[in-house]
Formats: structure tokens, C-alpha cells, sequence
């Protein structure tokens, strides 16, 4: 079972692996880390977002990086950023799941 705040979990409602259609976001960035969190894409939805998963484990300046995108000198994963938008974290990305607003939320509408 995957954990709420996991990378999985966050995949799993991102990228469904039986989409038909492809929203392809090239500047659409999940920092996650590989050290706790599975990366097997599942989901229900019927849409699917292509995005990067930045692994912040690989480099210190990865995890930097996503500190001044996040505007939060001490943020953990799971960061949402849209380009150089900061989208939110994982509780802010599942109340927009819950919401039905995750277009708005990834800054996609």
C-alpha cells in the first residue's frame, strides 16, 4: 500500500498507465527522493501529465534548488513546481485531487 505523502502516490494520480490522451508538460518538475518512495505509476484517473521526477537524494543542489522554488529554506518532498511556479506539496496537491481542481493547481488552466 503506498504511503499518502509517497512519490507513488503522487505518480499514481499524475500518470495513469492506460491513458489514451497526453497532456505533455515538459516544465512540469516532482522532487521527490528515491531513498523512501516507490516509482510504479497506478491510477484511476483518465488523464494523464507527463512530468520529470527530480530525485533530490542524487545532488545536494537538487534539494537546494527545490528549497528556493518552494520559497521554504527547510521544505521536504514532495515539491510541485510548474516551470519555475511553485505549485505546492503533497498535502496541497491532494486537497486539489480531492477538490477536482488539479489543472489549477499545476497551473495547467
Amino acid at each position: 500500500m503506498k504511503s499518502p505523502g509517497s512519490a507513488a502516490a503522487i505518480t499514481s494520480t499524475l500518470c495513469p498507465p492506460a491513458s489514451q490522451s497526453t497532456c505533455s508538460i515538459s516544465s512540469l518538475n516532482l522532487y521527490s527522493t528515491s531513498v523512501t518512495g516507490s516509482h510504479k505509476i497506478k491510477s484511476q484517473q483518465s488523464e494523464r501529465i507527463q512530468y520529470e521526477l527530480v530525485d533530490i537524494s542524487q545532488d545536494n543542489a537538487l534539494r537546494d534548488e527545490m528549497r528556493v522554488l518552494a520559497g521554504n529554506p527547510k521544505a521536504a518532498p514532495h515539491q510541485i513546481v510548474n516551470g519555475d511556479q511553485y505549485c505546492g506539496d503533497f498535502e496541497l496537491f491532494t486537497e486539489a485531487v480531492e477538490q477536482n481542481t488539479m489543472q489549477e493547481f499545476l497551473k495547467l488552466a
